[in-house]
């Protein structure tokens, strides 16, 4: 029983690796692309994505499932709409990663990915009215120092991260209501927003004459294959999540971020200087400092400060007395 345990565990854990080490290398395969818009690249990963989860669902006999999903949505307007607007902020994410690889900016968006575990669960206090520890709070003021240094270090407002970060956010709170399995919640919102793609590609993008969909067979396979690379880690990523404890997934999710970063320093040479590194030292202690506030030992310590500030309080009021 232990040994099957153990099997489930070992598998679960490589899984998830392997979904954050291909998200992690992504960025190559976008360079790839080499010539091409990123609204295009956008265009043709949804419907390839689309096409590629609904071959899969075909080959693992899932479309009553996935049947069996879309008439839930469709009888609950709530999550229909949950569904929908997760279908387009992910494409936001989609759109400004591409286009971020695209223009030289695979540090910043590695910074997005790091920002992203923060900006979740602020929006878990925002909308689902969850409480943050003293810890926390102490980490959420690190990683807007961090932010603000960078922002005015460069002169420049970190869109991209931030935009990576608040999109990616917001879709995991948007899937937290829907409760979709990974394979079939894919398909879904690929089909959703596939209509307006196809759209683009034949009345805009050919019409204008810049589709390079049919110029060489390599980047036709590129472009096809772009609905592979997508779907492919979000699946290990359900193997992953289905078997191991989410303290675990939440320790192997700084692998994409950490392999971006390393691609984008020392793969493409992209600037990182002295004011990069003071904003990333900052988010790093921020994520160590969230990280460790969820352990019993700082929870001790936080009740400790409270219990004596309450005291201390205490003693004033009974002196005022």
């Amino acid at each position: 029983m232990e040994s099957s345990q153990s099997k489930e565990l070992m598998l679960g854990a490589l899984a998830a690796i392997g979904a954050y080490v291909l998200w992690g290398v992504l960025p190559i395969y976008w360079k790839l692309i080499d010539g091409v818009t990123a609204e295009e690249v956008l265009a043709q990963r949804i419907i390839w994505s689309f096409i590629f989860m609904f071959i899969i669902v075909l080959i693992t006999r899932n479309m009553p499932l996935l049947v069996c999903d879309i008439k839930q949505l469709v009888a609950t307007p709530k999550k229909l709409f949950s569904i929908i607007a997760a279908s387009f902020v992910i494409t936001i994410n989609w759109y400004i990663f591409i286009w971020a690889v695209g223009h030289g900016h695979v540090v910043q968006s590695s910074l997005g990915y790091y920002i992203n575990p923060l900006i979740s669960v602020l929006m878990g206090v925002i909308f689902l009215k969850e409480r943050l520890s003293m810890w926390q709070i102490v980490s959420f003021i690190i990683a807007l120092i961090g932010v603000l240094l960078m922002t005015i270090e460069t002169g420049t407002f970190p869109w991209i991260s931030l935009g990576l970060a608040l999109s990616f956010g917001l879709y995991g709170l948007l899937k937290k209501t829907i409760h979709l399995r990974a394979m079939t919640g894919l398909t879904i919102e690929t089909f959703i927003v596939a209509p307006i793609a196809l759209i683009y590609l034949v009345f805009f993008n050919s019409h204008a004459g810049h589709s390079m969909m049919f110029v060489k067979p390599s980047l036709t396979l590129l472009l096809m294959g772009a609905g592979i690379v997508t779907a492919i880690p979000l699946l290990l990523f359900a193997v992953g999540a289905n078997r191991i404890s989410l303290t675990m997934v939440g320790f192997f999710q700084y692998i994409a971020p950490t392999l971006m970063l390393i691609l984008g320093t020392l793969l493409y040479h992209e600037p990182f200087n002295r004011d990069n590194l003071v904003t990333f030292i900052l988010i790093w202690a921020s994520l160590i400092l969230y990280a460790v506030s969820r352990t019993k030992w700082l929870v001790i310590i936080e009740d400790k400060i409270l219990h004596k500030k309450q005291h201390s309080y205490t003693s004033k009021k009974c002196r005022s007395q």
